[in-house]
């Protein structure tokens, strides 16, 4: 199955992560199909905290991924953000 999630990177506390599309039995870090966007918890200033690729995210659900439940809160919150 395939599902969308998060994957970390960035330094000791200083996480970053990728929102990707991977399939569900590969490692959280390890190999992924395709990256839809990004999650910056720490980002200050003007620095973008989210960015997520709309049509890619609507096209993978269309295919039957699924979100995971931390990457379903931020997308809604993308989406109130947006409104």
């Amino acid at each position: 199955m395939v599902v969308i999630r998060l994957s970390r990177g960035g330094a000791k506390k200083r996480p970053f992560y990728n929102i990707v599309a991977t399939d569900s039995r590969n490692r959280r870090d390890g190999r992924f199909i395709e990256r839809i966007g990004f999650y910056n918890p720490v980002a200050s200033g003007a620095a973008e905290t989210l960015s997520i690729k709309q049509d890619r995210l609507t096209h993978w659900q269309n295919v039957g991924a699924q979100l995971s439940p931390t990457v379903e809160r931020l997308v809604k919150a993308a989406g109130k953000k947006a409104a």
